[in-house]
C-alpha cells in the first residue's frame, strides 16, 4: 500500500517520520467523511477496530498492508519505529488483522517460500526433483504433491502470519481511487512535489450515491484485477458463477465477460468462452461471440447476430465490424475495411535509418515537399475540446472530482457529459463557425487557466499553434468531432492521426503505417469520422529504401572510461557522407576536465598534456551540431558514441537527437559467420586501413567504410519498392 522505499533502511528526507500512517490515516478519513452512508457495518467496525490499535501496531499494521504478499516471515517484521513487535503484532491478531497460518492459506503460504525452500521440501519425499527447475513449476508440485502440515506443521509454521480483512480494506481503497489500488504511493509523491493535486478545492463529491452501486462495482473491479493470477478451476468457478453476478453494472459487467473469455478462450474452452461472450452486451464481447459462432459452423446464428448489428449498432466500432464481417461472409466481399484502406493508401519512400523513428522520416519527407508538420496524434484534438469546454468541465455544476488526484471529470467517464450540458455545449460549438471569435475565446481560457490541473492536455507553449489549424479548418468539421468527444469521451479520445500538414490554406491529416503496422479498430472509426466530418484524411504506407541523398555522418569518440555519467569525451572525429563519398571531415581533441587513466592513455594515445590546451566540449558544442545538419549520427557500437554526446549536451541543457544507425549491428546482420565484428577485425577481413586505430578521425573513417559495405548490402538484398509518393 506504500511504496517500497518505507521499508528501506532509511526513509526519504523529505518526508517526515511515520508519513506511512499519516497517509493511510488520511485516507481513512477522507472515505469515512465522504463515503459514511455507502460503508457497510462490517466497514465502519473496521476502522473503529483501526483507530483503536496503538500507534506502533497501526505503523506495523501498514507496513504489513504495503505488501502484494498476505503471508509474512515474521522475523522480516522488524522496524526502529515500532517499540515491541511482539505485543504489536498480538494487538493485530486480535482485531483480526493478522493471524496465524491456517491449512485454508497452504497456497497463499507457499508463494512466499523461496526456491530453494521448495526444493528442499520436495526433495524430502521425492529425489527425482532437480534445483534447476523453475520456481512456477516447483510450487505447482508443491500444491499437488505436499501438504499444509507438511510445509508449515509443527513449528515450521510459526515464524509466519497472514493478513486477514483484506476485502473490507481493498473496498476501503477503492472508494477513495476509483480502481484497484495497492499503494498510496501518490500521497509520498505528493508530498514530496512529484504529483500535483487539487489541493485548492474541498467539494469533493463520492463517486457512488448508493451502498449496492459501490459493492457492484468493486465487485467487478476486484475480480477484473485478480482474474489474470486465477488458476484454471478458479476461473471456471467464475464462469459458472456469471449468471448470478451483480447486474446494475452493465458496462464491467461486460469487461468481465470479456476478458474471463478471452482467457477461457486462449485455455482452449471455445464453448465455455462463447457462453461467456453471448451473455455480454458490448461491441468486444458480440464481435468474438459471431466469430466463434462462424468458427464452429454456426452461421445461421452467426448471421442473425450480425444483422441485429447492422440494424442497431451500439457505436461506430460496432457498426464498422459488423458491416465488415456481413459483406466479407455472406456479401461476397474477399477482403477487410482495413485490408482495403492499408491497399488504398498511398505510399512514401522513407530511408531505412528511419525505421525506429517512422513518424520523424514522414515529418522530413513531407517538409521538403513544403508543408509545415506537426507531430499531432491525440494531442490538439484533446487540447481543442479541454479549452473549448472549460468551464463545463472544470467549472460547472457538473465538475465533479471525487479526490485530490483525480483529473478526469465524473460526467466524462459516465457518458452523460453532452447530456448534462447540451445548451452550453452546443453554444461554444456554434463559436467555431466564426474561427477569430473561436481563436479569442481560446486563448482567453488559455490564460485565465494556464496550469489548472485536467486530464485532457498539458500546457504547453506551442498548444495554441497545434490548435489554430484546426480552428480555421473545414466549416463544421471540428464542430463535428468535438460534438462526438463530448457524447462518448472515452470511446472518441483517441485513434487521430499521427501527422497535420499546412501549407497556405491547405490542411491535411496523415496516419503513417510501416509495413507491420496494422489499423486498430478505433483508429479506423477516427479515421472515417473525421472524413465524414470534411477533414482530408489519409493512410500512407512507408516503403524503405537506401536514399543517395542521405547525410550520415560517422563518428567515434575517444573517452576517459566506458560510463557517460562518470566519464567524458577526450576526442571526437566525424565524417559526413553522402552519395557513397566522404564530403566533409570534423575533428578535435577534448579537454575532459578530468585526469585520463593510465591505461586509457596507453590504448589511444591521448594523454593529459595532449588536452590541456584542447577546447572543453562546451566550446565545440556548435561546431559539431552544425556538421551534424541533420544527418543520421552513424557510429560502431552507437549508442556508445552516442550516449557520450548526448549527455555532454544534457551538460549544457541541450538536447542532442538525431536518427542512429549501428555498424557493427548492422554488418551482424548482412554478413553472417565472420570471425569477429569489432572494429580492427572487420577492417582486417575487408582489407580497410586502420593506420591509428583508437584515435576518433581514423577509426570514423574506417567505419564509413563499412557504412559503404552495409548499404551495398542492402541496395543488393533490397526487394522492388514501391511507387513512390
Amino acid at each position: 500500500m506504500l511504496p517500497e522505499a518505507d521499508t528501506a533502511p532509511t526513509r526519504p528526507k523529505d518526508l517526515p517520520v511515520g508519513y506511512h500512517v499519516a497517509h493511510f490515516r488520511e485516507m481513512l478519513g477522507f472515505v469515512a467523511k465522504i463515503y459514511a452512508p455507502v460503508l457497510a457495518p462490517a466497514h465502519h467496525t473496521w476502522l473503529r477496530d483501526f483507530d483503536r490499535l496503538h500507534p506502533c501496531a497501526q505503523s506495523l499494521f501498514v507496513r504489513i498492508a504495503n505488501r502484494k504478499s498476505l503471508v509474512f516471515r515474521i522475523e522480516h517484521l522488524r522496524y526502529d519505529d515500532i517499540d515491541d513487535r511482539e505485543r504489536r503484532l498480538n494487538d493485530l491478531h486480535r482485531a483480526g488483522f493478522t493471524a496465524p497460518l491456517e491449512a485454508s492459506d497452504f497456497s497463499a503460504a507457499l508463494a512466499v517460500l523461496p526456491k530453494d525452500d521448495l526444493f528442499a521440501l520436495l526433495s524430502e519425499t521425492d529425489d527425482t526433483i532437480r534445483k534447476s527447475w523453475t520456481r512456477p513449476r516447483l510450487m505447482q508440485l508443491a500444491r499437488e504433491r505436499l501438504s499444509f502440515e507438511a510445509c508449515f506443521g509443527e513449528d515450521r509454521g510459526e515464524g509466519f502470519i497472514i493478513q486477514r480483512r483484506v476485502s473490507d480494506l481493498r473496498f476501503l481503497l477503492y472508494l477513495y481511487f476509483g480502481r484497484i489500488e495497492e499503494s498510496l504511493t501518490r500521497f509520498a509523491l505528493r508530498d514530496l512535489g512529484l504529483v500535483k493535486t487539487h489541493n485548492f478545492r474541498t467539494d469533493f463529491e463520492a463517486r457512488f450515491e448508493t451502498r449496492e452501486e459501490a459493492e457492484d462495482s468493486f465487485f467487478y473491479a476486484d475480480h477484473l484485477a485478480r482474474l489474470p493470477s486465477l488458476d484454471g478451476p478458479a476461473r471456471a468457478a467464475l464462469a459458472e458463477d456469471a449468471l448470478h453476478w451483480p447486474s446494475s453494472n452493465a458496462d464491467k459487467r461486460d469487461a468481465l465477460l470479456f476478458e474471463l473469455g478471452r482467457l477461457t478462450e486462449k485455455s482452449g474452452d471455445i464453448d465455455t468462452a462463447r457462453a461467456l461472450y453471448e451473455r455480454g452486451g458490448s461491441a468486444e464481447c458480440g464481435e468474438r461471440a459471431i466469430r466463434l459462432a462462424y468458427a464452429a459452423g454456426d452461421k445461421d446464428s452467426a448471421r442473425a447476430r450480425l444483422e441485429a448489428m447492422i440494424d442497431n449498432p451500439a457505436s461506430d466500432g460496432e457498426a464498422l465490424f459488423a458491416d465488415d464481417f456481413y459483406a466479407r461472409k455472406f456479401g461476397g466481399k474477399r477482403t477487410s475495411a482495413v485490408t482495403d484502406m492499408l491497399r488504398a493508401a498511398e505510399t512514401i519512400r522513407l530511408d531505412e535509418s528511419n525505421r525506429t523513428t517512422p513518424e520523424r522520416g514522414a515529418i522530413r519527407y513531407y517538409e521538403r515537399e513544403g508543408w509545415t508538420v506537426h507531430h499531432t496524434e491525440n494531442t490538439p484534438w484533446r487540447a481543442a475540446f479541454g479549452l473549448l469546454f472549460w468551464d463545463q468541465l472544470y467549472g460547472g455544476e457538473t465538475a465533479t472530482l471525487h479526490n485530490a488526484f483525480e483529473h478526469m471529470p465524473r460526467a466524462l467517464k459516465t457518458g452523460t457529459f453532452y447530456d448534462d450540458n447540451a445548451e452550453a455545449l452546443e453554444a461554444q460549438l456554434a463559436l467555431l463557425d466564426h474561427p477569430d471569435a473561436a481563436l479569442k475565446a481560446v486563448l482567453k481560457t488559455f490564460t485565465a487557466a494556464h496550469g489548472t490541473l485536467n486530464a485532457l492536455f498539458r500546457w504547453r507553449s506551442d498548444t495554441i499553434d497545434g490548435l489554430r489549424p484546426l480552428l480555421f479548418g473545414p466549416k463544421g468539421a471540428l464542430a463535428a468531432i468535438l460534438r462526438e468527444m463530448a457524447k462518448d469521451y472515452p470511446n472518441r479520445k483517441d485513434g487521430f492521426p499521427d501527422l497535420m500538414l499546412t501549407r497556405d490554406d491547405e490542411l491535411r491529416f496523415i496516419e503513417v503505417k510501416t509495413e507491420n503496422d496494422q489499423i486498430r479498430r478505433n483508429q479506423l472509426t477516427q479515421l472515417l469520422q473525421l472524413q465524414r466530418a470534411g477533414f482530408d484524411v489519409a493512410v500512407n504506407r512507408v516503403a524503405w529504401i537506401m536514399d543517395p541523398d542521405q547525410i550520415y555522418v560517422v563518428v567515434d569518440i575517444e573517452t576517459t572510461g566506458g560510463r557517460a555519467p562518470l566519464h567524458r569525451i577526450t576526442e571526437i572525429g566525424a565524417v559526413k557522407m553522402q552519395r557513397g563519398e566522404i564530403i566533409d571531415r570534423w575533428q578535435s581533441l577534448i579537454n575532459p576536465q578530468r585526469s585520463i587513466p593510465k591505461f586509457i592513455t596507453g590504448l589511444t594515445g591521448i594523454s593529459d598534456a595532449m588536452v590541456a590546451d584542447a577546447p572543453v566540449f562546451a566550446e565545440v558544442a556548435d561546431s559539431f551540431a552544425a556538421f551534424m545538419e541533420d544527418g543520421i549520427f552513424v557510429a560502431h557500437n552507437v549508442r556508445f558514441d552516442y550516449g557520450f554526446i548526448a549527455a555532454e549536451y544534457a551538460r549544457l541543457d541541450r538536447r542532442f537527437r538525431h536518427p542512429q544507425l549501428c555498424t557493427c549491428q548492422s554488418m551482424r546482420a548482412l554478413y553472417k559467420g565472420l570471425p569477429g565484428y569489432g572494429l580492427a577485425k572487420l577492417c582486417k577481413e575487408f582489407d580497410i586501413p586502420l593506420d591509428s586505430h583508437h584515435r576518433a578521425l581514423c577509426d570514423a573513417e574506417a567505419a564509413a567504410q563499412l557504412l559503404l559495405l552495409i548499404n551495398a548490402k542492402r541496395q543488393a538484398n533490397a526487394a522492388p519498392c514501391a511507387k513512390s509518393a
